[in-house]
């Protein structure tokens, strides 16, 4: 088994974290402050509004916390899987305020945040099997295993991208995200399952291992995770797809 790399222990650190990777925006600061990291955070309806109450409330955040940008040691954001908008709002601002501050940037799994998320609502288990489920929209889920134990996330599945129908669920693990109001009916309903988010500050509570671990990246080479390559068809498309269901027998 592949030695564990995700580290769960907390380290005095100033981290902004975002993500917009689904119809929630997340936002949180973290100040490390002699053991003891003040947290400040924001959460509101994502979708169309992001683009306009993100980078006002990151300031707001920051002012706050009495923070400058080239005070933090990274910017984190949820890099994926998710909505396509979403990703590439969270990386451009991302990009934007590390460039300026000459700061790295910390790309970070969502599904792993999801997975993260689901074992602080589980009271920080210490050993925590989780399929993380985010919803991909046009009837298909985002999904993948996560194992922790001994402190440390071990390194999780490759992303799937499938049907409800199609999951594969392993009898020990928790089903998590936010996929129960949509596709409840369709996946193991033996399961236990908690609804869980991609979170801001589940992206804390992962950052100082990643960054330990070398994860974080210049602004320019940080990319969002898309996963799937498209998300509409075209007008021809439409047209040859209605086309060949009317010429079926």
């Amino acid at each position: 088994m592949p030695e564990p790399f995700y580290n769960a222990q907390d380290q005095d650190m100033k981290l902004l974290a975002l993500d917009t990777s689904t119809d929630t925006m997340s936002i949180a600061l973290q100040r490390g402050a002699g053991g003891a990291a003040a947290l400040f955070q924001h959460t509101a309806a994502g979708g169309a509004q992001t683009s306009t109450q993100l980078i006002p409330e990151i300031l707001r955040l920051m002012a706050l916390a009495q923070l400058r940008f080239a005070d933090l040691d990274a910017i984190v954001f949820g890099a994926g899987p998710g909505s396509f908008t979403g990703l590439r709002t969270a990386c451009s601002v991302a990009q934007g305020l590390a460039f300026g501050a000459a700061v790295p940037v910390l790309p970070v799994d969502t599904l792993l945040a999801v997975a993260e998320e689901a074992r602080h609502h589980n009271g920080n288990a210490q050993t925590f099997a989780v399929t993380a489920l985010l919803d991909a929209r046009m009837d298909e889920l985002y999904t993948a295993d996560h194992v922790f134990d001994d402190g440390s996330w071990a390194p999780g599945s490759n992303v799937r991208l499938i049907k409800p129908e199609q999951l594969v669920w392993n009898s020990t693990n928790v089903l998590a995200g936010n996929v129960f109001d949509s596709y409840g009916t369709r996946l193991p309903a033996l399961a236990t399952r908690i609804t869980a988010l991609p979170t801001a500050t589940a992206l804390l509570r992962l950052a100082p291992a990643l960054l330990a671990a070398g994860g974080a990246v210049s602004a320019e080479q940080a990319l969002p995770s898309y996963i799937r390559d498209k998300v509409a068809q075209t007008t021809q498309e439409r047209a040859a797809i209605k086309a060949q269901a009317g010429a079926a027998p």
